[in-house]
C-alpha cells in the first residue's frame, strides 16, 4: 500500500487523538483576534475555511497570498490553505507593498488575505480577491464549519507552499516546498529539537518564515499548544513564558538578544526568570557566536539549540543540542553548541573541495517558481549548494562564512564570522558586523561595525588591540566604526551587502 505524505496527516491525527487538547492562543487585544482554541475547534475552523475557499473560486493548486504577523488566523491558513489541496504563499510583512505585489503577482495568487493592522500599509497590493482579516471581511472564512469535512485527497508531491526568499541580489525567487517535504521536515525537526507532548510552544520565529520551520505541523501531531507572539519584545516573551508556561521557542539571534536583556534587568531586581531550568531555545537563521549563547544561558538559565538550514532544504538540516545533564562548563558547552550540528534524519551532508558546504535530502525544495533554469543551477548532481563555507567532520557541521561574504586580504581568506565572535567577547560589544573594504595595497581590508553596550563609548583602538591578541593581524580590522543598529533579514542575518555598499560604491 503506498499512502502519500501530506500535511493533512498531521491534523488528522490532532481531530483524532487529542481534540480537547488547548490547539491556539490567540495575542489578545489584537484585531481579528480568535482567543483561545481547542485543536477540535481550531480544525472545524479549518474545515468552515477549505468549504469556503471552494465558494469562493479557489480550486486545488490555486495560490492563496497572505501577510500576516503571527496570529491564529495565520495558522488556520497554513493548515487549511495547504491541507485543502491549495497552494499558500506566505509574505514577510516587513517587505514594502512594491515588494509584497511582485510576489503576488508573481505567484498568481487568486486571493490575498491581508492583517487588519497591516491593510492601511498594504492597501496598494492587490488581487483577483482581497479580504482583509479583522473578523468582517474574512468572517465567513474563519467561521467553523457545523461538523467535520473530509478534505480531498492530494498527492505528496503536489506543491504546498511557495515560500520567497529574501532577494538581497536579484528579484526573490518562490520556493516550491511539497506535501512530502512538509511531512518529512516536520517530523525530523520534531525529534531534533526533542518536542514532546508535555511541551507548550511560543511562536516568537515568524510563522510566514519558511511555515515556521515546520513546527505548526509537529505540535498538531503531539497536541503541543501554539501560543502566539505577534512582537519580539523581551520583557512580554518572558510574561508569555510565565503565564502560558512556555518549553519550547525559536528565534534568531537578535530574539535571543532582546530575551536576554530583559532577563538581566529581572535579574537585578532580584526577580526570577520564568522558564529557568525548563524552558528551551532554539536559535537559528545565522550562526550564533559561543559568547552570545553563553551569555543568554546565563542570563536566562534556559536551554540553547543550534540549528542550521536554507528555504531550499526545506528548512531545517542540522540541529546541534548539549544536553545540561552533561555537565560541561559553560564556556564549554557554548562552543559546543556554536556548531550547527548534527544532520536530521533524511539529511545528508558534505563540502566539496572549494569548502562549500552541499545538502542532500528529500524535503529539499522542487525548484523555484516558473525559474527553471535557475532550479537546474541550484543542484549539483542531486546535491544543493547551500552557498555556506564550513567543515563537517564526526557528524558534526561548521559554519565558517557565507562564501561571498569571505574577505580577501592581501591574498589571505578571512572568515568574518570568526571575527566577529571574537568582538563578541568584548565586553564593551553587544553586536558585530566584519566587512570588507577597499584598500589600495591589499584589495580589500576587515572593518569593524559595531553596537556599543548602554553607556560605552567607543575605543577604537582598543578593540583592534583586543582582536589582536587572539587572531592573526591579517584577521584584525583596521578600523571600527559604532553603528545604532545592524540591519537584519528576517531571519536575523546580517544584510552585508547593505553595509559593503557604501564603501565599494
Amino acid at each position: 500500500m503506498n499512502v502519500p505524505l501530506t500535511i493533512a496527516d498531521f491534523l488528522y491525527r490532532a481531530r483524532t487523538v487529542h481534540p480537547h487538547r488547548l490547539g491556539a492562543v490567540d495575542e489578545p487585544g489584537i484585531s481579528g483576534a480568535l482567543g483561545r482554541l481547542t485543536y477540535g475547534e481550531l480544525l472545524l475552523r479549518c474545515d468552515g475555511m477549505v468549504d469556503e475557499l471552494s465558494r469562493l473560486g479557489v480550486t486545488l493548486g490555486d495560490r492563496v497570498a497572505i501577510i500576516s504577523p503571527n496570529a491564529v488566523k495565520l495558522l488556520i491558513a497554513l493548515y487549511a490553505v495547504t491541507g485543502g489541496g491549495r497552494i499558500l504563499v506566505p509574505i514577510n510583512f516587513r517587505l514594502g507593498a512594491e515588494e509584497a505585489q511582485y510576489i503576488v503577482e508573481d505567484c498568481g495568487a487568486v486571493l490575498l488575505l491581508v492583517d487588519p493592522e497591516l491593510d492601511e500599509r498594504f492597501s496598494s497590493v492587490t488581487a483577483p480577491q482581497r479580504l482583509v482579516m479583522d473578523n468582517e471581511q474574512d468572517a465567513a472564512l474563519f467561521a467553523p464549519a457545523d461538523d467535520e469535512r473530509e478534505w480531498p485527497v492530494v498527492a505528496e508531491d503536489a506543491i504546498a507552499t511557495i515560500n520567497y526568499t529574501s532577494g538581497t541580489t536579484a528579484a526573490p525567487k518562490g520556493v516550491m516546498l511539497t506535501h512530502r517535504s512538509h511531512w518529512l521536515n516536520a517530523t525530523a525537526v520534531g525529534w531534533g529539537f526533542g518536542l514532546g507532548e508535555g511541551d507548550r510552544y511560543l511562536h516568537t520565529l515568524p510563522i510566514f518564515h519558511v511555515n515556521g520551520w515546520g513546527l505548526p505541523l509537529a505540535n498538531a501531531a503531539l497536541g503541543v499548544p501554539n501560543v502566539i507572539q505577534r512582537e519580539v519584545r523581551g520583557p512580554e516573551i518572558l510574561r508569555r513564558v510565565d503565564e502560558d508556561g512556555i518549553t519550547l521557542l525559536c528565534g534568531a539571534a537578535p530574539v535571543a538578544s532582546t530575551i536576554e536583556r530583559a532577563a538581566l534587568a529581572l535579574r537585578e531586581t532580584g526577580a526570577r526568570v520564568p522558564g529557568e531550568g525548563v524552558t528551551r531555545m532554539v536559535s537559528g537563521g545565522a550562526p550564533t557566536p559561543a559568547a552570545v549563547i553563553e551569555q543568554f544561558e546565563r542570563a536566562t538559565g534556559w536551554e540553547m539549540i543550534h540549528a542550521y538550514g536554507l528555504t531550499e532544504t526545506g528548512p531545517v538540516l542540522t540541529a546541534n543540542r548539549v544536553l545540561p545533564s552533561e555537565g560541561l562548563a559553560p564556556a564549554e558547552r557554548a562552543e559546543r553548541l556554536a556548531a550547527a550540528g548534527a544532520p536530521l534524519l533524511g539529511v545528508r551532508l558534505r563540502v566539496d573541495d572549494q569548502g562549500e558546504v552541499l545538502a542532500r535530502t528529500a524535503k529539499a525544495m522542487t525548484g523555484y517558481w516558473q525559474q527553471p533554469s535557475l532550479s537546474e543551477a541550484a543542484f549539483r548532481d542531486g546535491w544543493f549548494a547551500t552557498g555556506d563555507g564550513g567543515g563537517f567532520e564526526d557528524g558534526t557541521l561548521r559554519i565558517t562564512d557565507r562564501k561571498k561574504d569571505v574577505i580577501v586580504t592581501g591574498g589571505e581568506n578571512v572568515s568574518s564570522l570568526q571575527v566577529e565572535a571574537v568582538l563578541l567577547h568584548h565586553p564593551d560589544v553587544m553586536d558585530a558586523a566584519i566587512i570588507g573594504i577597499p584598500h589600495e595595497r591589499w584589495g580589500e581590508t576587515p572593518k569593524a561595525l559595531v553596537v556599543l553596550r548602554e553607556g560605552v563609548a567607543l575605543d577604537e583602538l582598543g578593540i583592534i588591540a583586543f582582536c589582536k591578541e587572539r587572531l592573526a593581524g591579517f584577521k584584525c580590522p583596521t578600523s571600527v566604526e559604532q553603528r545604532d543598529a545592524l540591519p537584519r533579514t528576517a531571519t536575523g542575518k546580517v544584510q552585508k551587502y547593505v553595509l559593503r555598499a557604501p564603501y565599494w560604491a
